[in-house]
C-alpha cells in the first residue's frame, strides 16, 4: 500500500504540468491519492477470493480498508486547502484561488456530496469503536484516558448515535454508499482538476478512481452470485455463562469445510428480517456439524439468546481466516482475551483428527470466572505437551507479558510462534512485547475478531 502511494505520487512530481502554484499543484495530489486509497479500500471488500489470500485473511483486508478509507479522509482535508479553484481542460481559469470543491458548477456540488457523506459515514463508524483506534497506548494510559470527560462525551455520543441513526446493520445497509460517494468526489475531480492537462495524470487519475468504481460494481451486483453459501439448521442454542451462548447447527444440504480457527458469515433471520455476522466457528470440523460461541457485544448479538430457537433456518458463508495453529513453529504461545478463546475451541476440540504437534502454553484472561474452563483443563489433561494458564484479571489484574514471557525464557524467542485474539488493547501490547523480546513478526499471528 505504501509503495503504490509514493508510485502514484511520483508520476504527478514527475508529469505534473510546469507553471502550476505548487499549493495548488499539492491540493489536487492530495484528492488524488484519497481517490486511489479509497478505491483500494473497496477493492479489500469486494469478497473475491484473491483478497484473502494477497492479505492473509478477510479480516486483516478489512482492517486494511478501514486504515485506507480513514486515511483517504484525512487527505481531503489538504486537498480542501490547497486546491485552487479548478477548471475543465479547455475552459478558461478562474481569476483567483477558490477553495476546491467550493467552485462554479457540477464539480463543486460533487464534491461537496462527497466529502460530508463520507465524512458522515466515517464518524458513525468511529464513535462506537472509539476506543479501539488508541490501542496503540500503552494499558495504563489506555485506562486513564478512558476516563476523561471528552471520552465521557464519547461514550455518550455514540450511544446517541444508535438510538437515533440506528445500530450495525443500518450503517452496514448506508455504508454500501460508499461507493457512489467516491463515485461523486472521483467526476468532480475530472471536471475541476487544472492537472489534467498531462495525459499521464489524467490516465493515472481515472485508473485509480475507475478500478474502485469497477470493483464496487461488482460488488453490488454479481458479487452475491459467486459466494459459497450453505443452508444449515439451529439444533441447539446453550446458555453458557452470562451474555455468552454457544449455538449448534446441522446441515440441511452441503456441509461447509473449514479448517479449526477459521470463521465464518452467519446469516440468522431475526425481527427484522435476516441479518449477517461473521463469528469464529468453536466447533471441530466433524460430520458437518457447526458450533458458534456468541458473546453479546452489539445489537442483534445481545439479543440472540432471547431470538434464536431450535429449528430455525440459517445460512452460512465462508469459510474465511487464515488463523491456523499448523502455521506455528514446534514452541508456541496461544493467549485468548475474553470471547477471543473461540478459536483456540475450535483447536482443542479438534486435537483429534488435527494434531497439536507443538508444545504449548495457552493463557486465557477473562474478567472473571473463565467459561469453557472445566472442558479445556479436561482437554489439556490428556496432552502433555499443553499448559493452561487461566487467569482472573478481576483478582489479578491484567495478563502481564512479563508472566507469558516466562514460560519461553529457556527457548530460542527466533523459534517461538504467538497466536492471539483478544481485545485489540491487549493484543496489540502483547505484540509489542514479543517482538522486542527477539519473536519474529512472521511467527507472530493473530485474529481480529473485532473488525466487524
Amino acid at each position: 500500500m505504501v509503495a503504490l502511494t509514493v508510485v502514484f505520487a511520483l508520476v504527478w512530481l514527475v508529469w505534473g504540468p510546469v507553471g502550476t502554484g505548487w499549493g495548488s499543484f499539492l491540493g489536487q495530489l492530495a484528492g488524488a491519492e484519497a481517490v486511489l486509497l479509497m478505491s483500494v479500500a473497496i477493492v479489500l471488500i469486494s469478497v473475491l477470493p484473491a483478497v484473502e489470500t494477497w492479505f492473509d485473511g478477510i479480516d486483516k483486508a478489512a482492517v486494511w480498508h478501514r486504515r485506507l478509507s480513514i486515511t483517504g479522509l484525512l487527505l481531503l482535508i489538504p486537498h480542501l486547502m490547497f486546491a485552487q479553484g479548478n477548471h475543465p481542460p479547455g475552459a478558461l481559469p478562474h481569476t483567483g484561488p477558490v477553495p476546491a470543491g467550493q467552485g462554479p458548477g457540477m464539480g463543486g456540488l460533487l464534491a461537496q456530496i462527497g466529502v460530508w457523506g463520507l465524512a458522515a459515514l466515517a464518524v458513525w463508524a468511529i464513535l462506537p469503536r472509539w476506543r479501539a483506534l488508541l490501542s496503540w497506548l500503552p494499558r495504563d494510559v489506555l485506562d486513564r484516558v478512558t476516563r476523561l470527560g471528552a471520552t465521557a462525551v464519547a461514550r455518550r455520543a455514540a450511544a446517541i448515535s444508535r438510538l437515533v441513526l440506528g445500530g450495525y446493520e443500518r450503517w452496514r445497509s448506508l455504508h454500501r454508499l460508499t461507493g457512489l460517494l467516491l463515485a461523486a468526489g472521483f467526476v468532480h475531480g475530472l471536471l475541476d482538476a487544472t492537472m489534467f492537462a498531462s495525459p499521464v495524470l489524467r490516465w493515472s487519475y481515472l485508473v485509480a478512481g475507475g478500478t474502485g468504481l469497477a470493483f464496487y460494481v461488482y460488488r453490488e451486483t454479481v458479487a452475491r452470485y459467486f459466494l459459497p453459501l450453505h443452508d444449515y439448521q439451529v439444533a441447539t442454542v446453550t446458555p453458557v455463562a452470562r451474555g455468552l451462548t454457544e449455538l449448534t447447527l446441522t446441515p440441511l444440504g452441503r456441509p461447509m469445510h473449514f479448517v479449526p480457527g477459521q470463521f465464518a458469515m452467519l446469516f440468522l433471520e431475526g425481527r427484522n428480517g435476516w441479518r449477517r455476522h461473521p463469528f469464529t466457528i468453536s466447533g471441530a470440523p466433524n460430520g458437518g456439524e457447526l458450533r458458534f460461541s456468541i458473546k453479546a457485544l452489539g445489537d442483534d448479538t445481545q439479543a440472540i439468546q432471547g431470538l434464536v430457537e431450535p429449528g430455525m433456518p440459517a445460512v452460512i458463508g465462508g469459510p474465511h481466516g487464515r488463523f491456523d495453529q499448523a502455521r506455528g513453529t514446534a514452541r508456541q504461545l496461544w493467549i485468548a482475551g475474553g470471547i477471543g478463546v473461540t478459536p483456540f475451541l475450535s483447536w482443542l476440540r479438534s486435537h483429534d483428527t488435527h494434531n497439536l504437534n507443538a508444545r504449548i502454553d495457552f493463557f486465557y484472561t477473562t474478567a472473571g470466572p473463565a467459561p469453557f474452563a472445566d472442558e479445556i483443563t479436561a482437554v489439556a489433561a490428556g496432552l502433555p505437551h499443553l499448559r493452561v494458564h487461566l487467569h482472573d484479571s478481576t483478582a489479578d489484574g491484567y495478563l502481564s507479558a512479563d508472566a507469558v514471557l516466562a514460560t519461553v525464557a529457556d527457548d530460542d524467542p527466533r523459534q517461538v510462534s504467538a497466536f492471539l485474539c483478544g481485545p485489540a488493547p491487549m493484543v496489540d501490547a502483547l505484540t509489542r512485547r514479543l517482538r522486542a523480546a527477539g519473536t519474529f513478526s512472521r511467527n507472530i499471528h493473530r485474529e481480529h475478531f473485532d473488525w466487524r
